[in-house]
C-alpha cells in the first residue's frame, strides 16, 4: 500500500489495517515481530541486485539497512501522513539528525525555529557550525522574521509546530511558500500534533518528522523517530542517515509503535478533549497566572491553529506566579499526575521548567530573546502533557493541589 489514503477507507480503519496482513506461515491475523539481524540471500543475481536496491523495500538483507517489522510501520505512517514514503529511526533525534545531515553541506544556510526541542536546538547551536553550516534562529511564529532571515543560499527552513516548550504555532502553508521561493526545503517537526491532527504534507511541507516515542507509540514504552517525504529523498535518508550514521531502529520498538498506532485516533481525541477541559479549568482558576493552549482563544496563534489543525492535541503550559519552591511543593501534592519528562503517554505527565533553566538549556539565546521569553514565561512554566484518564479526575487532582498554593 502506498502513501496515499485509500478512497474507501477512513482514518480509523487505516490506523488498524495499513501495514498489517495475515502471517503466511501460521495464518495469524497479526504480522509477527521479525527480530533477525540477517536474512537469507538469493543466489539469483537479479534477485540479489533487488535486495541491495532501495527501490525494492520488500527485500531485506540486514536490519541496520531495514527489516520487515519497521517496514510495516513505515507503510502505515506514510499513509497516515499522506507522504510517498517513510523511514523509521531509533529515536526522534535520530530522525532530525538523519534529515539535517542528508540535506546539508559545508557552506549551506538553514533558517530554524528558535523554539524547538532542546536536543534539536543544540544540534543547531553546537554541531552544525562545526561543519561550517550557517544557522539563523528566528521566532518562526513571526512570518516577517522568517522572511527576513531567508537567503539565496538557504537550503532548509526548519520549524516545529506546536513548538516545545511553549506550544507556539507556526504557519506551515505560508512558510512553505517562502521556503520554496528561494529553493529551500521545508522541514516540519510535527511531534506535538500527534500526526493526525495536522496534515503537514498537504499544507506544503516537504519533509515531516515525528518522535514516535510520544503520541504515535502512546504508551511510553518504545523509542523511535519517523521521517516522511518523497521516495527519492527518503532513499538518501535511509542510506546516509540510518546506514551511515547508525540511527537504525529496533524491530521490537517498531512493533510496539505499530500496536500504539491502532488506537491513535481514539487517543488523540481523548488527549485533545481532556486538554481543552483542563485548560479552561486552569484559565478560570484564581491561583493560575497564565495558560497557553492552542485551543483557547487567549492563545496568540489560536486563529492559525484552527485553520491548520483538526484538534489541538494534549500539550499545554501554565504558571502559578508563585515562589520557586512552591512550584515544586505543588507537584508534590499531585496524586494522579506524574512528575516526569516526555509527553504523549497515556498517563498525565507534568514538568516544571524554571525560566533560568530554560535559558541555560537554550544556550544560543541572546539578551533580546531572553527578555522576550521572560515576558512570556515569567519565572517559569509547567509543561503539562494531558493524558487519557477521566478529565474530572485530572481536574480534581489539579484542584486539590492548587487549593494549598498561597493566595
Amino acid at each position: 500500500m502506498g502513501g496515499k489514503k485509500q478512497d474507501k477507507w477512513g482514518l480509523d480503519t487505516l490506523c488498524v489495517h495499513t501495514g498489517e496482513g495475515t502471517d503466511t506461515d501460521t495464518k495469524a491475523i497479526r504480522r509477527p515481530i521479525h527480530m533477525a539481524n540477517s536474512f537469507e540471500l538469493s543466489t539469483d543475481i537479479e534477485e540479489l541486485l533487488k535486495v541491495f536496491s532501495w527501490d525494492h523495500l520488500d527485500k531485506f538483507q540486514y536490519t541496520r539497512e531495514h527489516s520487515a517489522t519497521p517496514r510495516h510501520l513505515e507503510e502505515r505512517l506514510a499513509v497516515l501522513e499522506e507522504s510517498e514514503d517513510c523511514v523509521f529511526t531509533a529515536s526522534g533525534m535520530g530522525a532530525v539528525s538523519a534529515v539535517l545531515f542528508t540535506l546539508l553541506n559545508s557552506g549551506d544556510h538553514i533558517v530554524a525555529s528558535e523554539l524547538c526541542y532542546t536536543g534539536t536546538q543544540k544540534l543547531f547551536g553546537f554541531h552544525l557550525p562545526r561543519f561550517d553550516i550557517n544557522v539563523s534562529l528566528v521566532d518562526a511564529s513571526n512570518i516577517d522574521a522568517v522572511k527576513k532571515a531567508l537567503r539565496r543560499e538557504t537550503k532548509i527552513v526548519y520549524i516545529e509546530t506546536p513548538a516545545n516548550p511553549l506550544v507556539s504555532i507556526c504557519d506551515i502553508k505560508t512558510i512553505a511558500g517562502l521556503a520554496h521561493e528561494v529553493g529551500a526545503t521545508l522541514v516540519v517537526d510535527s511531534t506535538w500534533s500527534g500526526l493526525i491532527t495536522q496534515p503537514c504534507i498537504n499544507l506544503g511541507a516537504d519533509v515531516v518528522i515525528h518522535s514516535t516515542t510520544k503520541y504515535l507509540n502512546g504508551h511510553g514504552d518504545a523509542l523511535g523517530g519517523a521521517v516522511m517525504g518523497s521516495k527519492k529523498f527518503l532513499a538518501d535518508v535511509r542510506e546516509y542517515g540510518v546506514v551511515h550514521l547508525g540511527a537504525c531502529a529496533s524491530p521490537f520498538n517498531a512493533w510496539l509503535t505499530m500496536r500504539g498506532l491502532v488506537t491513535l485516533p481514539l487517543r488523540m481525541k481523548k488527549h485533545s478533549d481532556n486538554a481543552m477541559k483542563v485548560a479552561q479549568f486552569l484559565e478560570s482558576h484564581e491561583k493560575i497566572e497564565r495558560v497557553r493552549y492552542p485551543g483557547l482563544p487567549s492563545h496568540p496563534q489560536h486563529d492559525l491553529a484552527k485553520t491548520q489543525m483538526t484538534s489541538f492535541s494534549g500539550m499545554l503550559n501554565f504558571s502559578l506566579g508563585a515562589e520557586l519552591m512552591e512550584n515544586f511543593d505543588f507537584i508534590k501534592r499531585l496524586r494522579l499526575i506524574k512528575h516526569a519528562v516526555s509527553l504523549g503517554h497515556d498517563q498525565s505527565l507534568i514538568y516544571y521548567l524554571p525560566t533560568a533553566f530554560f535559558f541555560e538549556d537554550m544556550v544560543v539565546f541572546d539578551d533580546r530573546q531572553k527578555q522576550k521569553y521572560t515576558e512570556i514565561m515569567g519565572d517559569g512554566v509547567f509543561r503539562f502533557s494531558v493524558g487519557i484518564e477521566d478529565s474530572d479526575d485530572i481536574i480534581e487532582d489539579l484542584a486539590q493541589a492548587l487549593d494549598r498554593v498561597p493566595g
